[in-house]
């Protein structure tokens, strides 16, 4: 018996058979040839579909793309669990024997080595003493409802992080109901959840530092009703959203967010630099994060140039020095070429480049001119007039010196400590991570580092001590 009556249209559901298979109820009804009752579900991921909504010349709804769309029988979708249970399903349920059996790693020469867990069962145990979880994640779970709400809070009462990437999380008050329930809850990740337009009904989030809200279609505009509600927001990650304009409700800057130290618009569709500057009067703002968007230039704003910015009735004091305390900005991917939108940024007050960053950053600089224009030199002296300075400044000799250096050596002699710094959202927070590597290190184990991967570590000047941010997703 088909269950068609229990989806509506902009329900949100995942396939029955592959939980990484989200979408949208976008049709339920007849399909013109063939029998029963079909849900056309337009899915998230491009490509997870056969068409666009219509079939033998029949359109029933219109997907996002030619290829997101598929007519699916009501039995082979599902329509998501409880948050409870699905914490359940997570750190309550027991491995089988399949389960033991699909452990495995692959040998050198791809063969399965199947390997076992030690002191499994003793972490198993732990975690599912739910009394004492403090950070949990049951990302990917089909989670649709908050479920009955004194449950949440008399099962997990002292759960402090909570990641729900990739659920089936729509509407807002779900939201503020889980985190009412949650007393505790500082960071909540709701990455991949299509959240729905209207934020209405959402209560005062007084406890959320850390939100993370990558792909989940939201705007601007939507931030700006959310500040009411997070009165202590630390960290706000807005990866992947879409955004090409900051609209401020009621002044021509971004007001509010007083505690507000760190902004994430990675991977958006930002183009001007004017909209950045409406995020210059936030007070708290140490890091902005602005990589993998359409920025061709930047600048710092002089009194002129805000004022400018203002509107007529909003006056530039003293005290609204832009970006007062921002010290990371990450401009990386975008489209910026032009000398003096790199020297504006000695403009941003606390904006400074240390003694080590500036001297890795001028090794790399050496070396990367080095590989490419080695022989041509009258074309390095017309385009790169600082290299033989800084060469003679390092010691940088033209010839590299041989790998195999002749004599004895110590392995350790040819080492670099190199800092892998994490600079994804705080949930389940990544400790800074040092290696110790040969300094001819290529790209295959640093694929995140290297985007030649033949390049060296020295090739590219990372010294000993160096520091290099990491995303999460790399």
């Amino acid at each position: 018996m088909e269950q068609s009556s229990s989806f509506a249209l902009g329900q949100r559901v995942h396939s029955s058979a592959e939980p990484r298979r989200v979408g949208t109820v976008k049709y339920v009804g007849d399909v013109e040839g063939y029998s029963g009752t079909w849900v056309g579900v337009d899915w998230d991921n491009e490509g997870d579909g056969k068409h666009d909504g219509s079939i033998n010349g029949v359109r029933c709804f219109q997907a996002r793309s030619q290829k997101s769309a598929s007519f699916v029988r009501a039995r082979n979708l599902s329509p998501g669990i409880p948050l409870l249970q699905a914490l359940k399903l997570r750190y309550q349920s027991h491995s089988n024997e399949a389960d033991e059996d699909e452990m495995y790693v692959l040998s050198a020469s791809n063969k399965r080595v199947s390997v076992q867990l030690l002191g499994k069962d003793k972490i198993q145990d732990k975690l599912s003493r739910f009394e004492e979880l403090k950070s949990a994640s049951v990302s990917y779970l089909g989670v649709s409802s908050p479920g009955e709400p004194a449950e949440i809070r008399a099962a997990v009462p002292n759960l402090k992080e909570l990641d729900l990437t990739g659920n089936l999380i729509s509407d807002w008050k779900d939201v503020g109901t889980i985190c009412e329930q949650l007393p505790h809850l500082v960071a909540l990740n709701l990455s991949n959840n299509l959240m729905i337009q209207n934020i209405t009904g959402l209560p005062l989030l007084k406890c959320i530092r850390v939100l993370v809200l990558n792909s989940t279609g939201i705007n601007w505009s939507q931030v700006e009703i959310l500040e009411h509600s997070l009165p202590v927001i630390e960290e706000l990650h807005l990866m992947g959203n879409n955004i090409s304009t900051i609209k401020p409700i009621s002044s021509s800057t971004v007001q509010g967010f007083d505690s507000l130290r760190l902004l994430n618009l990675e991977d958006n569709c930002l183009d001007e630099w004017n909209e950045i500057l409406k995020l210059s009067q936030l007070k708290s703002l140490e890091q902005l994060y602005l990589s993998k968007n359409k920025l061709t230039c930047i600048s710092y704003p002089d009194k002129n140039k805000m004022q400018e910015l203002l509107s007529s009735h909003e006056s530039c004091e003293e005290s609204d020095l832009p970006f007062q305390n921002l010290r990371c900005l990450l401009l990386g991917s975008n489209k910026i070429s032009d000398l003096a939108s790199i020297d504006s940024l000695n403009s941003f007050p606390k904006l400074i480049i240390g003694a080590r960053e500036r001297k890795e950053s001028e090794i790399r600089y050496v070396r990367l001119i080095m590989s490419k224009l080695l022989d041509n030199p009258e074309e390095i002296k017309q385009l790169h007039p600082r290299l033989v300075e800084l060469k003679n400044f390092y010691g940088i000799e033209d010839e590299m010196p041989s790998v195999r250096a002749t004599g004895p050596q110590k392995m350790a002699s040819g080492l670099v400590s190199i800092t892998l710094k994490c600079v994804g959202p705080s949930i389940g927070e990544k400790l800074p991570l040092t290696k110790k590597l040969p300094a001819t290190t290529t790209g295959s184990p640093l694929p995140m580092l290297l985007d030649d991967e033949m390049a060296s570590l020295m090739d590219i000047g990372i010294g000993t001590e160096s520091t290099i941010l990491v995303d999460e997703e790399s």
